[in-house]
């Protein structure tokens, strides 16, 4: 008589590593005590400030950063543009009290994958994470058009920044130039895939191949250089 062995397990999706950087201890110890609680996230380090980032990047090798804007020495807004520029960088979440426009645009042209508040509930800053992880933009349709219209407002007297951003979409395709211009408009994937006929992961190719031509981390970068280009 023979018995079957048991299936094996299912191999354990690895923990979401995630690196914390604030001036302020208590908010340290108060996120890290929040975010012990989710079953697939890891804190693997923690920073004060800017000027600590690289070399706690480097010991931690964290997959997204939390990172504050007002520190001492380095914000959090120079330390994220230096972090993105590092071959391979981890993801970027801006957590600050400040909401400002000027605030949000910096960080998202710096290459921060999101933008939340302190006083987000902790279930939403998890969920943050989590897809900051997989590479998805933290901000929906909605708040894309509301920053787009901003930038919109407030750049239109800077004619160097159209030329350069016209000549970097130059490069892409007709297509990629339609999917940039859907992106721009705060369109989903599968909005883009009805409005232009063609099927979600073919959707998702266009934007990969944009994001690699355009040197550009994120599709709210993608929008932002359209609209400094004068396109949308």
């Amino acid at each position: 008589m023979t018995t079957d062995s048991p299936a094996p397990s299912p191999a354990a999706t690895p923990a979401i590593r995630v690196l914390i950087v604030d001036d302020d201890a208590l908010v340290r110890a108060g996120l890290s005590m929040m975010l012990a609680g989710a079953p697939d996230v890891e804190i693997v380090g923690e920073a004060a400030d800017g000027t600590d980032v690289p070399a706690a990047v480097e010991s931690a090798e964290p997959d997204v950063v939390l990172m504050d804007i007002r520190m001492p020495r380095i914000d959090g807004l120079a330390a994220t543009e230096t972090l993105r520029s590092r071959r391979d960088p981890p993801e970027v979440v801006i957590l600050t009290t400040f909401d400002t426009d000027e605030h949000v645009l910096r960080a998202l042209r710096a290459g921060a994958t999101g933008f939340l508040l302190k006083d987000t509930p902790p279930a939403d800053i998890v969920a943050a994470i989590r897809r900051a992880a997989a590479g998805e933009p933290i901000l929906s349709p909605a708040v894309t058009r509301q920053l787009i219209a901003h930038v919109a407002g407030g750049t239109g007297g800077d004619g160097g920044r159209q030329v350069r951003a016209a000549a970097r979409l130059a490069d892409l395709s007709e297509r990629e130039h339609d999917v940039a211009l859907a992106i721009a408009h705060g369109k989903s994937n599968a909005e883009i895939s009805h409005e232009l006929y063609m099927s979600v992961a073919t959707v998702k190719a266009h934007v990969s191949r944009i994001l690699t031509k355009l040197e550009l981390n994120n599709r709210v970068q993608i929008a932002l250089l359209v609209h400094d280009a004068g396109l949308a």
